[in-house]
């Protein structure tokens, strides 16, 4: 492969394993609005109206910008019938296909999000609840948790189809 490619897949690899292993502390965030709602319920009897959309902003979150750092260790959910009994080859090529629509399905959902973003800031939209928090930061988030997840498919792409021509360009399984 050329080595533009190389570096690509280096940098996107390097750059989604740091926000990989900085998101997975973000389930403590989740955890502790969680306590606090259930404490301030319970204990003190207070009407915390903003935990609970909270806790499903920091959720989203979680999982769209980490959910890079889940493709690039290979842990996503797959159907293998078959494909654990193939060749590396032909895994390679498999994923390869499969890769490009992953990066179709990208890409369309990017737009919307992009769409979304402007919209959200052109008309300081605002959630529909009581609390009625800004829309903008959380569409922010979702949206780059997508592109995230766009240039690791790339990455991705890059690396089967290094396999399908017998050329890997990393070692197996050096993330973990």
């Amino acid at each position: 492969m050329p080595r533009a490619i190389r570096l690509y897949v280096h940098y996107v690899d390097a750059f989604n394993t740091v926000i990989g292993k900085i998101m997975m502390y973000v389930i403590f965030v989740l955890m502790a609005i969680l306590l606090l709602a259930a404490i301030g319920r319970n204990v003190f009897n207070w009407s915390l109206l903003w935990t609970v959309e909270t806790a499903q902003f920091t959720m989203t979150g979680y999982y769209l910008v980490g959910g890079a750092y889940s493709l690039l260790l290979n842990s996503h959910v797959r159907m293998d019938l078959l494909y654990g009994s193939w060749s590396r080859r032909k895994q390679g090529v498999t994923d390869a296909l499969t890769d490009t629509l992953l990066i179709f399905y990208l890409v369309v959902l990017l737009i919307g999000a992009v769409s979304s973003i402007d919209y959200a800031l052109e008309y300081d939209q605002v959630s529909r609840s009581a609390w009625g928090p800004p829309m903008a930061p959380i569409k922010i988030i979702m949206g780059t948790g997508i592109l995230l997840m766009l240039l690791q498919s790339i990455s991705t792409f890059f690396k089967d189809l290094g396999i399908a021509f017998n050329r890997p360009i990393v070692e197996e399984n050096t993330h973990e």
